[in-house]
């Protein structure tokens, strides 16, 4: 019965090894920390947004990016996405548990960098 049990966890731990290219994990931090995704999770850390809102809070990020961005957030469990259905719908999204979980290392990260940076460095 340990046999069995032992298996599991190396089956666990190498489907969980984020430097072979099948790791499931692998692919949600590709996704937070793609040119967008970072952006999008540090923008919802405070407040739900309807889809132009957002857009207006990440610069430079065009409507198609953030569409896609978006759709591989909500299918990762980072995002939640709610539809009410008016005309035009009104789309809004926000942080699941999990979002919020990944975002705060990452608001954090952002946090530290703009202190160290003075106000004239760029």
């Amino acid at each position: 019965m340990t046999e069995g049990s032992q298996q599991g966890r190396d089956e666990t731990r190498a489907r969980y090894d984020v430097f072979h290219t099948d790791c499931l994990a692998r692919d949600v931090v590709d996704h937070v920390t793609s040119r967008w995704g970072i952006w999008v999770l540090i923008s919802l850390r405070h407040n739900d947004l309807r889809f132009y809102e957002l857009r207006e809070s990440i610069q430079g990020i065009s409507e198609k990016m953030l569409a896609q961005t978006l759709r591989v957030l909500v299918e990762d469990g980072l995002v939640w996405r709610e539809v009410e259905p008016t005309t035009p719908p009104r789309v809004t999204y926000g942080l699941s548990e999990f979002g919020r979980d990944i975002g705060e290392p990452l608001t954090e990260l952002f946090d530290r960098i703009t202190r160290r940076l003075s106000p004239g460095t760029r």
